[in-house]
């Protein structure tokens, strides 16, 4: 179940809050409810998310935070009253450091999920960001580790 602070949640945030509470999952994806910013706006629910390896001895494949934030009264910069903010994180494959579009890559596959799920979005922006780690001395036989991290919000716009 999940929850958010405070119990007097206006209806359309605990609409909100049915529907995340009602989403199936992969088997590999595991969802854990944390603290949700409290400063940013009256209303905000936090998940966490790990997409496990399929093989135990692997580390995870992705992380991230999904946050919905919401303010009954808007607020201009967000073009609505509700904001989602997400940060993920992704191990890629050693060959993926050197590709020189995986950042514009990367940002069209957020985009192609919000219209394969059929989100209508305005106000989307974010980074993406690719960390590229090379070992050396005693470390120097280790593979090249590639991560992606992705930040990104938007304002979902209400169906109607």
């Amino acid at each position: 179940m999940i929850t958010a602070h405070g119990t007097d949640a206006p209806p359309e945030f605990r609409a909100v809050l049915d529907a995340l509470g009602a989403r199936r999952l992969r088997p590999e994806v595991t969802l854990r409810e944390v603290p949700a910013p409290r400063r940013i706006a009256p209303w905000s629910v936090a998940l966490t998310g790990e997409v496990e390896a399929p093989r135990a001895d692997d580390p995870d494949l992705a992380s991230g935070r999904f946050i919905v934030l919401h303010d009954p009264a808007g607020q201009e910069a967000w073009q609505g009253s509700f904001r989602v903010v997400t940060m993920v994180r992704a191990t890629l494959e050693p060959e993926m450091a050197s590709e020189e579009m995986l950042a514009e890559v990367a940002w069209t596959w957020l985009e192609d999920a919000l219209r394969d799920t059929g989100a209508a979005v305005r106000a989307e922006g974010g980074t993406v960001t690719r960390v590229l780690s090379q070992s050396f001395g005693a470390l120097a036989g280790k593979d090249n580790d590639v991560e992606l991290e992705m930040r990104a919000s938007w304002t979902p716009v209400p169906a109607g």
